[in-house]
């Protein structure tokens, strides 16, 4: 049973990554511009999806089970040359497992994520119809894994590499924007604990705009990935699903934009060793932008 709380707490931190994603999306930094966002969430939970799809309890074995998470991530884009930025994702971690038995708490670095994406205008292609980037990345682990039941460890324990395609347009004059990606996952091998997590496809989608000084957006993301194998055993696990509704509100506040958003979850799929969390996740961030080139 203390395994399976390391390993719940670990994929719901999992959960509140999926999409740190800011308004300014598929446009491709300039040189020397870009953005950047702190943001904290927080999820509590006591329920998760099964196999089949049906919300349960998180830890079935354990009525009293519940997962309470906290991450405080710093996020920002820098373009790098004309028609090519870097993207970086920094998360810490507090995560705490409450039930019947011992209580675990731990607070740390989590997985960070570094990507570069490239634009039409680094061929030379200065005006589409939409916007168009293609980005890559890696999530590292430099997080601490622990293959311990008494532990929860704030890495997944193997890198992830990722390919997405993104699509963004203005409908100007309406004060809205479209926005979105798809792309695939490709997951390693996590020696440490024998198992091959099954690679993914992900996608986002958002419309946002204003409403005078107000800012909204509402997004959907999910994942839906192949089936987790144990190289040890042979064992097939079934694969995870999750799609989550993403709405925002902003509004403007000093240099930057304060933001509130939930992230919802609408459908899921997991096994009880990986469990995806049920209840929603809520978060306050201060997102901010500089047109300046850094290097003029």
């Amino acid at each position: 049973m203390t395994m399976i709380r390391s390993r719940i707490a670990g994929i719901a931190v999992l959960l509140s990554l999926l999409a740190a994603v800011p308004s300014r999306g598929q446009w491709v930094e300039p040189p020397g511009t870009g953005w950047a966002q702190l943001q904290v969430a927080h999820q509590s939970t006591d329920t998760g999806f099964n196999k089949d799809g049906n919300i349960v309890s998180l830890d079935e074995l354990d009525p009293e089970a519940r997962s309470i998470i906290s991450t405080v991530r710093l996020t920002g884009a820098l373009g790098l040359v004309r028609g090519v930025d870097a993207w970086v994702d920094l998360p810490v971690h507090r995560q705490e497992f409450t039930g019947s038995g011992s209580d675990l708490l731990t607070t740390g670095l989590g997985d960070p994520r570094v990507f570069l994406r490239a634009g039409p205008s680094l061929v030379g292609v200065e005006s589409l119809p939409v916007a168009v980037a293609v980005r890559g990345g890696v999530k590292l682990t430099t997080g601490t894994f622990e293959n311990d039941a008494e532990t929860i460890s704030l890495s997944q324990g193997q890198r992830d590499w990722e390919v997405l395609l993104e699509v963004g347009k203005s409908l100007h004059p309406l004060p809205v924007y479209v926005a979105g990606w798809t792309g695939y996952r490709w997951r390693e091998e996590n020696e440490e604990i024998g198992r091959d997590p099954g690679n993914e496809w992900v996608f986002y989608a958002a419309a946002g705009g204003n409403v005078r000084r107000l800012q909204w957006k509402a997004a959907v993301d999910g994942l839906f990935g192949q089936s987790s194998i144990d190289t040890r055993s042979g064992f097939e696990f079934a694969p995870r699903e999750l799609v989550q509704l993403i709405p925002t509100v902003g509004w403007p506040l000093g240099p930057g934009t304060i933001e509130a958003s939930a992230r919802i979850p609408l459908h899921g799929r997991s096994t009880r060793s990986d469990r995806l969390p049920a209840s929603p996740t809520f978060s306050l961030g201060y997102f901010w932008t500089w047109d300046a080139s850094l290097w003029e």
